[in-house]
């Protein structure tokens, strides 16, 4: 009798793992944990090993797609997020009821749709499987794998009946649904066409209609994104606080939403609270540029309010910190990185002005690429006008002004709320001052006050 069949879906080759230093090995040899870790265990279970990228026929997709189907067990390893192994998991999860089993390691952080599923974690403290890595992953997966294959997939469990005996009447409430998101996406693209101090009382009104659907993950976090979207001066920040209070736990426990409270927690003036809500984000759900970028920025916040100078270069070297860690972890992320010249030298500590220059040809080259690549992101633009203020480049600063000034609309920067406006000009300023020329900085203090009255301006419109 032929054994039972177990189809592999993971990651094949040397792949980064984009893992913060110190939390994960920078890369994994994913040919090796196969080989060393994953095919003793199938074998054990008593089931034949198999992984598409052995699979030498022509017709790949036919052949791939037969075997997430027949195949009696499918593992999927989610340590990466691998494009092609959440789209065979979603194959898998669709076609059969059972017998889908998800994997990774224990430093890992899958994307949120995913990181809901139970998941069984094995140790990976190195890349490159040695027999003492492996050993400790074969014991750590084994059992549960025999326990887990008899689990329902997602999509058999949540809608009744499928796939052949859907229910009808869950159908039709589902279609009922569908009409009211898109009824509410078409107001809040009309709420997007406002005037900023006009838009948040109307996108408070869209939150109140719209309450009794915030339960449904989609439509809680297009309206939580209009809120924020929407706050024009600090008061309007205790209505993305309020809303994300008023949702269901199991929403407002996702990672956006804490996200979206630390940003508020910090326009309401509550920055410690802001660095312990995003401390803590990190600490569940993984480091993001993005919440590194948060982190730095209320310590830089924090910093220019101190009181004494031991207390601001303290803080300042936390923004830093976090701020290089998020670099770090992916140098196209300029986020992170356009901040460390100006605070670079503002410690002005030995080698300080050396990672100034390094980090700001980063940046500029960064944004060079998100700009060949029409990345749509309002702050491309602005990102590279303070570059071109840290590299003390005058001429540059005022030809990017001068086409951001013409082709705001087009950039967005008339939707910019004016503690966005505040931010991008107190940056400018900041760095202007930073440099030594006084001709060259006279004439970035220009450009800084016309592209003040301009946004002004723009805003006004």
């Amino acid at each position: 009798m032929p054994q039972p069949l177990c189809f592999m879906v993971m990651p094949y080759g040397r792949k980064s793992t984009q893992a913060e230093a110190g939390k994960g090995p920078g890369d994994v040899d994913f040919n090796a944990l196969w080989d060393r870790a994953y095919v003793p265990v199938i074998k054990t279970l008593g089931y034949e090993p198999i992984r598409a990228d052995q699979d030498t026929g022509t017709l790949v997709t036919t052949q791939m797609l037969e075997r997430l189907y027949f195949a009696d067990l499918v593992l999927a390893d989610m340590t990466i997020p691998n494009g092609n192994v959440y789209y065979e998991l979603g194959i898998r999860h669709a076609a059969k009821e059972k017998g889908c089993v998800l994997l990774a390691a224990d430093w890992s952080k899958p994307l949120f749709d995913v990181a809901q599923m139970r998941t069984i974690r094995y140790p990976l403290p190195e890349g490159n499987i040695d027999a003492s890595t492996a050993a400790a992953i074969q014991e750590a997966i084994i059992a549960p794998i025999n326990i887990m294959a008899g689990g329902q997939s997602p999509m058999h469990e949540a809608i009744r009946g499928y796939p052949e005996k859907v229910d009808i009447s869950a159908a039709s409430t589902m279609k009922d649904y569908l009409r009211d998101l898109a009824l509410m996406q078409g107001e809040i693209r009309a709420v997007r066409a406002l005037q900023p101090p006009e838009r948040i009382a109307r996108a408070k009104a869209l939150a109140t209609e719209y309450a009794p659907l915030s339960a449904r993950a989609p439509v809680a976090i297009a309206i939580v994104r209009l809120l924020r979207e929407s706050v024009s001066k600090s008061e309007d920040w205790q209505v993305v606080l309020d809303y994300i209070a008023s949702l269901p736990p199991n929403i407002a426990d996702q990672p956006e939403f804490h996200e979206h409270r630390t940003f508020a927690l910090s326009g309401t003036g509550r920055i410690f609270d802001s660095i312990a809500e995003v401390e803590a984000t990190i600490a569940r759900f993984g480091s993001t540029p993005e919440r590194l970028g948060l982190l730095g920025g209320r310590y830089k916040r924090l910093a220019l309010l101190a009181a004494t100078e031991n207390e601001r270069a303290r803080l300042r070297n936390l923004a830093i910190s976090a701020y290089e860690r998020g670099m770090n972890l992916d140098l196209n992320e300029y986020y992170c990185s356009s901040n460390l010249p100006r605070l670079y030298r503002a410690r002005n500590a030995k080698g300080d002005e050396e990672r100034a220059q390094s980090v700001l040809r980063q940046v500029i080259m960064a944004c060079d690429r998100a700009l060949s690549r029409s990345v749509a992101d309002d702050w491309l633009r602005v990102t590279l006008l303070s570059a071109a203020f840290d590299a003390g480049d005058a001429e540059k600063a005022e030809t990017i002004a001068d086409e951001m000034d013409v082709l705001a609309g087009d950039f967005g920067l008339g939707g910019l709320a004016s503690h966005k406006s505040d931010i991008i000009i107190s940056d400018l300023v900041a760095s202007a001052n930073q440099i030594a020329d006084p001709e060259r900085r006279r004439r970035l203090e220009e450009v800084a006050r016309k592209f003040r009255t301009s946004l002004v301006a723009t805003q006004a419109d």
